[in-house]
């Protein structure tokens, strides 16, 4: 696993305190050449989908050169989480990771991105995201570090991209990934219990509404799309409450690991999950 840290070099793309495009590619393609191009496809299909470059991409942009004690902080952050990671990581799984951690300054694309360049799984950490949803702190560095790679272990070690032609089975292996993904962070810091979305009562909230969240998943399926989902992500609301998919899918995958072990639950196809989540909905202990 390496680590690169490009704090510095981004900098350099910006116009005293306003962010400028031309020199941002440059800072692309001496730093991570590749990356521009996924960045600037990405970027385009946001505003195609009605967001705006002036009122949505600069101010979070310039707030990089412009905040420079946040900046500072999640740069701290970032170096004291990574900073024998794959040791720690080892010592759990008794494996290695393959990847390449990166810190970067991106086109909003994501605080956490993991793709593959050049025949290399990578994870860009994009560091205006960060500071714009306030994840500079060691705990909530952490919860975003370790929860991509988790991911990461799937894809080196399992099976992780599969796509449907139903969006049922799409979301059903959202909900096993990001599952996955959640219990890898819980296996690294040895607490089964452990939410980094935790915060004003959001755990305590889903524990005393386990069966509403598991009926209610199971009874979207059948007509969830990307517009309407309300388990995935901190701007979506189940009940006035963002990413319950992620408390449900690591109490899904605490069910699998019953009887199956972490490394075997990762190869699952389709049809195990599938079998496995019926399963998981008729058992009304708390997993």
């Amino acid at each position: 696993m390496n680590i690169i840290n490009l704090s510095v070099e981004m900098l350099d793309s910006f116009d005293l305190d306003s962010f400028n495009i031309e020199k941002w590619k440059s800072y692309m393609d001496n730093s991570i050449p590749g990356v521009k191009e996924l960045c600037l496809k990405d970027m385009k299909e946001t505003i195609d989908a009605g967001f705006s470059w002036e009122n949505d991409f600069l101010p979070v942009l310039n707030s990089v050169i412009q905040d420079n004690n946040k900046r500072n902080k999640t740069i701290e952050s970032f170096c004291n989480v990574t900073a024998h990671l794959d040791e720690r990581i080892i010592s759990v799984f008794k494996k290695d990771l393959d990847v390449d951690l990166i810190l970067y300054l991106g086109l909003c694309n994501g605080a956490g991105w993991v793709t593959t360049l050049n025949n290399k799984p990578i994870v860009l950490f994009g560091i205006e995201k960060i500071m714009e949803l306030d994840w500079y702190d060691k705990d909530s560095m952490f919860g975003l570090v370790v929860h991509e790679l988790g991911h990461v272990y799937q894809n080196q070690y399992g099976v992780l991209h599969r796509r449907f032609k139903s969006n049922k089975d799409n979301f059903l292996w959202q909900l096993f990934t990001e599952g996955i993904a959640m219990v890898f962070e819980q296996e690294i810091v040895s607490n089964p219990e452990y939410f980094h979305q935790d915060k004003n009562g959001w755990k305590k909230w889903c524990d005393e509404h386990v069966e509403l969240i598991k009926e209610s998943f199971k009874s979207d399926l059948n007509s969830m799309t990307e517009d309407n989902q309300r388990y995935f992500g901190d701007w979506v609301s189940f009940h006035g409450y963002g990413d319950t998919g992620y408390y449900l899918g690591a109490l899904f995958v605490r069910y699998l690991l019953k009887s199956n072990s972490f490394d075997e639950i990762i190869l699952f196809d389709i049809q195990e999950v599938k079998d496995g989540f019926e399963r998981f909905l008729k058992n009304k202990e708390k997993s």
